[in-house]
């Protein structure tokens, strides 16, 4: 799966741009005015909002631009002017942050207050109010992001074995051996089966990483003095502060979930550890332990759907189908995935998407110029004209991966009329939601609706062991990946982790939530959370954890709206126009008001809830418990 960013140095204007995931360099922005009074006024509040409103809007509609300039078109021009533009952003949204203070006493309507909270906490990276900081902030960030999406990494062993890989994958001449792209090396890990090559492999990309360390420990620093000048105690309780409870409440409905959900993933790696060691041998793979990172199929061990073949036992029956040889076979094309991507939402009863998608999109990887391949989803003008970027390739995970983008544009149409300080998922988490839970119903019998297998490939319920064991790979192996990432920098924010332990403490929560560890010892110099685009790129990735959590809860109302009596596992919401209306309503109100109500609009509920995930596996759960009897589970 591959996942989409906000630009970290942008305040609340960042909503409207981007998920997943900016012109005028000539004028300077005015400190907003706020009207010093000593007993300020309902009417003042609302006179400050409406003014917020307008000109945060007008800043998304300059920035936006410039930052898709750069993610598009990496140069150092387009650097600088990205830079900038989040500096301008920064620091209006630090100052329209720190003069919400004045109205903190004001008795003011649920509204006015929702929005005065949204315009505090609607900062990724603050900034504090001192000369030189935004722009001290904007270059750094910046620089990140350059540095990661311009890494690469020189073959040094079993060149011609690798270089056959890569051939028969992508084709003579669309590599070059001694600069490896993170898609080429990540190519490798998918489809390698040489331990030597995949050590070689994961270490080699992780050398891009190290010369972001000290860079990344200043950008902490810079945002934690912003942070504390809002009147948080640091940047990770800023974060868990934007789910409309505690920080502290929040922290605690994580654990909860993950309590719900963990039993699946413990069966899932003893199951996986087992049938790799047996595969490799114990001598690679001991099946007692941690597993090595670098044979989970995935640069990041979050998902492992790509050693499905290696842990699928014999004598379980599997689908007569293989999604990637059937896009082929019909001649898909990237353009053709996200028409089809499209007709999922269209027969749901959404508009077709405009014409400027289909122009202004970065749907494929262009030749003549560097990009950030990592796929995100971008409004950048609060109304019509959104895309998505995409370096796409005609394969099953692509497919998935449009779906999930596409997910994030019809949300963003859909809440184009609220408010701008509204225009945004009711949590982070709904928003990636959305086209992860659509993608749930690419079942085999939607495959066959849309012409892409025949009926006699579709397989019988014999074979759903081995779809679910497909999907939990994909699915259950991410959740403690999701919750890793933000345990550790929340420990980084609150400055609990020192940047000489980033590291260290980086693979002490790898080994306790996921039972993972590195194939050898690493070096001393090694910044291994910079490897994933996410650190770099400061996206908050709790709302991929609460996500996975939502998409399962939201696919099992929709399939009771549906009627659906059957498995959980097999139901599409294709075609069902009815759904369609109960999910736009919840996707018309963004943030305007508290997520829990949002919630209850689509599925009736306001609490979310892990035990749909229970029930969507629980065929494979009872399957992996019998398969893991006298195996040695847990590696502690």
């Amino acid at each position: 799966m591959t996942f989409r960013t906000l630009m970290a140095s942008a305040s609340i204007v960042s909503l409207a741009m981007m998920a997943g995931c900016a012109q005028d360099d000539t004028e300077t922005a005015e400190t907003p005015a706020v009207e010093e009074t000593n007993v300020p006024t309902v009417e003042e509040a609302r006179a400050f909002l409406d003014e917020a409103d307008t000109e945060l809007a007008a800043l998304s509609k300059e920035t936006a631009p410039v930052y898709w300039e750069q993610a598009t078109n990496i140069t150092d021009e387009t650097n600088a002017a990205a830079a900038e533009a989040g500096a301008r952003s920064t620091k209006i949204g630090v100052e329209y942050a720190n003069a919400t203070k004045r109205f903190k006493d004001v008795d003011l309507p649920p509204d006015l207050r929702r929005k005065m909270q949204r315009l505090q906490g609607g900062l990724t990276l603050p900034a504090p109010s001192t000369e030189g900081a935004a722009e001290e902030l904007a270059e750094i960030t910046t620089g990140l992001d350059a540095t990661y999406s311009t890494g690469t990494y020189g073959f040094k062993n079993n060149i011609e074995e690798v270089e056959a890989l890569l051939t028969e994958v992508n084709g003579a001449g669309s590599y070059d051996i001694d600069a490896l792209t993170l898609d080429q090396l990540s190519t490798i890990i998918e489809q390698s089966r040489n331990p030597e090559i995949l050590k070689e492999a994961w270490e080699g990309w992780r050398t891009v990483s190290p010369p972001m360390k000290d860079d990344y420990a200043r950008m902490v620093e810079i945002a934690t003095a912003g942070a504390k000048e809002l009147g948080y105690k640091n940047v990770a309780e800023m974060w868990l502060s934007g789910y409309d409870m505690p920080a502290d409440e929040m922290e605690a409905e994580v654990e909860r979930l993950w309590t719900q959900v963990s039993p699946l993933y413990d069966e899932l790696h003893c199951f996986v550890r087992g049938e790799l060691s047996d595969f490799y041998g114990s001598d690679v793979q001991p099946d007692t332990g941690p597993i090595r990172a670098d044979l989970l199929g995935n640069m990041w061990a979050q998902s492992w759907s790509e050693i499905y073949p290696l842990v699928k036992p014999d004598d379980l029956p599997g689908p007569s189908y293989d999604l990637t040889q059937q896009l082929r076979d019909n001649d898909y094309t990237p353009i053709k995935m996200v028409e089809t991507g499209e007709s999922f939402f269209s027969s749901l009863g959404f508009k077709e998407l405009p014409e400027t998608f289909w122009e202004r999109s970065m749907i494929v990887r262009p030749d003549d110029r560097e990009v950030v391949c990592h796929a995100s989803a971008w409004d950048v003008d609060d109304e019509e004209d959104i895309r998505i970027k995409m370096c796409t390739e005609v394969n099953a995970e692509d497919f998935q991966t449009v779906h999930h983008e596409l997910g994030h544009n019809y949300y963003q149409r859909a809440y184009k009329d609220v408010d701008h300080l509204y225009k945004d998922g009711a949590h982070d988490g709904f928003h990636e939601a959305i086209g992860d839970f659509i993608a749930l119903s690419i079942t085999p019998y939607y495959l066959q609706q849309i012409g892409l297998i025949d009926e006699s490939q579709v397989p019988g319920e014999d074979a759903d062991l081995a779809l679910l064991l497909n999907t939990a790979l994909d699915k259950i192996a991410f959740l403690p990946f999701a919750l890793t990432v933000d345990q550790w920098r929340w420990s980084v924010l609150d400055g609990s982790t020192s940047p000489d332990q980033y590291n260290d403490k980086w693979w002490e929560r790898r080994l306790a939530n996921q039972g993972i560890m590195p194939p050898a010892p690493r070096p001393a110099d090694a910044f291994d959370p910079g490897a994933k685009y996410h650190i770099p790129g400061n996206t908050p990735y709790l709302r991929y954890f609460l996500s996975y959590i939502l998409q399962f809860q939201f696919h099992e109302a929709a399939c009771e709206m549906a009627g659906w009596e059957g498995p959980l596992h097999r139901c599409s919401i294709y075609g069902n126009e009815e759904v369609g209306q109960r999910l736009n309503a919840m996707l018309e109100m963004g943030a305007s008001e508290p997520w829990p109500d949002a919630l209850e609009a689509f599925t009736g509920t306001r609490e979310m809830d892990g035990s749909a995930i229970t029930e969507y596996f629980e065929p494979l759960i009872a399957y992996m418990k019998e398969e893991n009897e006298g195996r040695t589970c847990g590696w502690d």
